[in-house]
């Protein structure tokens, strides 16, 4: 088990590159590829699928035999899963809006950040907004009459 911050820190660090550097490798951070990816009845791009389906083939057995049969992570965190299992509607309408804005721009939050190194302005603006976006929903879900008990 990670004892040390500075060592939960360099874990991180170097979790986070893996993950950046496999999306920049893979061109999930280039929204036109994204796009075309999504647009399966005009210029489909099938690529992306071809990462998804290496991603879980390189995940799934550690999961299923490593990390599900653990209490904690590496850096000493129990693991927690969402309490609430029930689809409903604030799930439904949440999943739609993200996937609205996901086909839109083609950019999900992961390869959003990604981008941040490449200053442009079309970046900022979609990080901006969904920075507001989290915000909206938090306010919702924090006054919403249907997430109070």
């Amino acid at each position: 088990m990670l004892k040390s911050k500075f060592t939960k820190t360099v874990v991180a660090l170097i979790s986070g590159g893996m993950f950046g550097s496999g999306m920049i490798i893979s061109e999930m951070v280039n929204p036109n590829k994204v796009i075309a990816f999504l647009d399966i009845s005009g210029n489909w791009d099938p690529s992306l699928a071809f990462v998804m389906i290496g991603a879980i083939a390189t995940f799934a057995p550690f999961y299923h035999f490593i990390i599900k049969k653990r209490k904690q992570a590496l850096n000493g965190e129990t693991f927690s899963w969402a309490k609430n299992k029930k689809i409903d509607p604030t799930l439904i309408s949440g999943a739609i809006i993200f996937g609205i804005g996901w086909g839109l721009v083609g950019l999900c939050p992961g390869p959003a950040v990604t981008n941040i190194a490449s200053g442009g302005p079309v970046i900022a603006l979609f990080i901006f907004s969904m920075l507001i976006g989290m915000g909206l929903a938090k306010w919702y879900v924090r006054n919403s009459t249907t997430h109070k008990k």
